[in-house]
């Protein structure tokens, strides 16, 4: 049985929210489609140390937050390059970016949204 999807742009505000909670930093960089865009997570560590993660659908519950493997070298310029990339492929896709103090602190807002 499938279960019922939260609206992209409720999860976007949720972790908006969430992020804010847990004394970091949040922008919506695109707007997607609200009702089922898909969501990047642009994920720095005071400024440094980017990383990009998507939400893949998961068969026993809700979705699964995974890393999108980057070559480390000219990081940020392939980051951005990536990004370009995927919102010309799917117009409805959301890019949002957390700045937070530490990774750890990135999985307890991820964790607190399941």
């Amino acid at each position: 049985m499938l279960e019922p999807r939260l609206a992209s742009h409720m999860l976007v505000s949720a972790l908006i929210r969430q992020t804010e909670a847990h004394g970091a930093f949040a922008a919506v960089l695109r707007k997607g489609d609200r009702t089922s865009g898909s969501i990047l997570l642009l994920r720095r560590e005071k400024g440094l140390n980017p990383a990009l993660f998507e939400r893949f659908p998961s068969l026993d519950g809700p979705g699964e937050w995974s890393e999108i493997t980057i070559e480390s070298i000219e990081k940020e310029e392939k980051i951005s390059t990536y990004l370009e990339r995927r919102a010309t492929r799917d117009p409805d896709i959301w890019i949002l970016e957390l700045d937070v103090p530490s990774a750890e602190r990135f999985t307890d807002i991820l964790a607190s949204m399941n």
